[in-house]
């Protein structure tokens, strides 16, 4: 089944949002309102909707944030180092886990200014995108 990811999620300064993620993270820009913004992230529809609620901000990465698996090395650390440049905020800088296992992965995670956590990873062994269910860790424990 052809498709493509849809994901909404709130933010509270539309002008921030579309620095961060059309001048940040490259995504492209489409429609936009005086209440929301869409952007295309690899393919994918992101939809920013203005929100005058307060988020507390989470204690770690845990339970919430969005990204993208990279499927190229290469790719993954083009992000990080535009994000370097663009000088967005990382939450957690970019590291490597379970290094030496069959889940072993680059991550990092960005903040954007709404505080919603984005993460980046690249998956040395591709089956730990869907598969190596015998391998009971999922993220850190925190």
């Amino acid at each position: 089944m052809p498709a493509l990811f849809h994901l909404a999620f709130p933010v509270h300064d539309l002008a921030a949002a579309k620095q961060f993620y059309v001048e940040g993270l490259g995504c492209v820009l489409g429609r936009e309102s005086t209440s929301a913004v869409t952007f295309g992230l690899a393919g994918h529809q992101l939809v920013a909707h203005l929100s005058t609620q307060s988020t507390v901000p989470q204690k770690g990465v845990y339970p919430r944030h969005f990204g993208l698996v990279l499927t190229q090395e290469e790719e993954w650390q083009a992000l990080a180092d535009r994000a370097k440049a663009k000088g967005l905020t990382f939450y957690q800088q970019p590291r490597r886990r379970f290094a030496g296992t069959r889940i072993e992965h680059l991550t990092f995670f960005l903040q954007d200014p709404s505080r919603n956590l984005l993460e980046f990873k690249y998956y040395r062994h591709e089956s730990a995108i869907f598969g190596e269910r015998d391998v009971a860790a999922v993220g850190d424990a925190e």
